[in-house]
């Protein structure tokens, strides 16, 4: 006999995690399947929640993100303040156990979650069968468990894309997960792609040493974000360091003995790189092979994205289907709202999650946001607006921090004045954002947001002055 439960939710990361402690809060009866297991440390192999964004992605970049800003402005930045310090070294071990403790601890926080939450746990691949079953499998394919349930959530995130003609060997070539974990700093690294993943594992290792080659098949850097916010990015990041080479399309990679050679292909001129190692950065697929047995019915579309309808109900009723895996950004916040919204229409309330308001952050420095939509799409729908920026240069706060540097930058509807997009780059830009995403989701003005006192000397001050030049009336530069 199946174990029968009210809700199963197949994935523990953000998108199933949330989705199955809100279930239980609500007073579901509720099973989680996950498979992801330790990637280092003493318990490796063990069962450990939170899906990528815990283990191998969010969490342990950031960590490392941190940990290698500390290490280049100590070199870099503290002498500005008076500061000075001799034969500076890092331990990429030390720092690497850090990060494992750090994504230990978070993991464990779910686990001790569920437990509080009566939430059942089990460690295994979920399949969804017939009739609302769920087969459990070990690594090897074979079945450990079957449970049933009256609704199914999917939550299955997304897995790194593999390059045909560039296969992982996970010790030259990686995806992200890969490098996340190097014991040393390459002298030399490629990095393929340019976009979040790529930027942020580029920081990471630049700041520590390496020589570090972005090649990015597009023209346009950061093609996704404001065209003003891409352009300062992509200043700051080549003054950093970074060699960022656009319209670079990859052909292959050969190992040799003196690392990887990469060949691309640039304005019709064929080149390459040799580096130490590469890392392969270019986007991220539904985690959904052998998630669906043939005969259940829920429809994949060719991208291999689970179809779901505006509530995230799948065609198969009873079945939902959360984030990374459907339609919509791959962003851990995005796919926990979800989870929230689904966990909330099973048990007979009203889930809502609004599309327009999804914050977006990149993790270098300066840091990169913005929620809502950009100048240029909002051109190409013939939209009359109006615009205001402010530099962090002229914030006492930012030159206080040494960190003079980026924008922010607000777009208004030229005749209701509601606010349609802003966008940062700057210092602590991710925790600035926070207040537009607010502003945009009580459908405010620029004018409320002008009309609120911000503290003094603050980086928020930057947003409150963007506002103001919205209509040309920024106190602190001129209009």
């Amino acid at each position: 006999m199946a174990m029968s439960f009210d809700v199963i939710v197949i994935g523990a990361g953000p998108g199933g995690y949330v989705a199955a402690i809100r279930c239980a809060q609500l007073g579901l009866n509720t099973a989680c399947i996950d498979s992801q297991a330790k990637q280092n440390g003493g318990q490796k192999g063990m069962p450990s929640l939170g899906g990528t964004c815990l283990n191998i992605g969010c969490i342990p970049s950031k960590a490392l993100l941190d940990s290698s800003e500390q290490y280049h402005n100590i070199i870099h930045q503290f002498p500005a303040h008076g500061i000075n310090a001799d034969n500076v070294t890092v331990d990429i071990a030390k720092m690497q156990a850090r990060k494992d403790d750090i994504v230990s601890g978070l993991t464990g926080g779910i686990a001790q979650l569920f437990k509080a939450n009566k939430v059942t746990s089990v460690h295994g691949h979920g399949r969804v069968m017939q009739d609302n079953t769920v087969n459990v499998l070990d690594d090897s394919g074979q079945v450990i468990q079957t449970l049933s349930a009256r609704e199914i959530i999917l939550a299955p995130g997304s897995v790194a894309i593999e390059l045909p003609d560039m296969p992982f060997d996970h010790e030259f070539i990686v995806d992200s997960t890969g490098a996340l974990s190097f014991e040393q700093v390459p002298k030399r690294l490629g990095i393929i792609g340019a976009g979040v993943i790529g930027l942020e594992l580029g920081s990471v290792w630049n700041r520590l040493g390496s020589e570090v080659v972005v090649l990015e098949a597009l023209d346009d850097f950061l093609a996704v974000a404001d065209q003003q916010i891409a352009r300062e990015a992509k200043k700051q990041f080549t003054k950093q360091g970074l060699d960022i080479r656009m319209g670079a399309m990859v052909k292959k990679a050969d190992l040799g003995a003196g690392g990887v050679q990469v060949s691309y292909t640039q304005k019709d001129k064929h080149s390459h790189i040799e580096v130490d190692r590469i890392v392969v950065a270019v986007g991220r697929r539904p985690a959904t092979v052998g998630l669906l047995s043939p005969d259940c019915g829920v429809a994949i579309n060719q991208g291999g994205f689970i179809e779901v309808d505006d509530q995230c109900k799948t065609n198969v009723p009873h079945i939902w289907a959360v984030g990374d895996a459907v339609r919509g950004p791959m962003l851990a916040h995005k796919s926990s709202e979800e989870g929230v919204a689904v966990a909330e229409r099973i048990a007979g309330g009203v889930g809502h999650v609004d599309f327009n308001c999804v914050p977006w952050v990149i993790y270098t420095s300066p840091e990169i946001a913005w929620v809502g939509q950009t100048e240029k799409q909002l051109n190409k729908q013939g939209i009359e607006i109006k615009t205001g920026s402010f530099p962090f240069a002229a914030t006492g706060r930012a030159r206080a921090m040494e960190q003079p540097i980026g924008l922010v930058k607000m777009i208004a509807d030229k005749h209701t004045d509601r606010l349609l997009g802003v966008h940062m780059i700057g210092p602590h830009v991710s925790e600035l954002i926070g207040e537009c995403v607010l502003a945009m989701e009580y459908q405010a003005s620029s004018e409320d947001i002008a009309r609120t006192m911000h503290a003094h000397p603050t980086l928020s001050e930057a947003t409150h002055e963007a506002a103001l030049a919205v209509d040309k009336r920024a106190i602190h530069k001129v209009n």
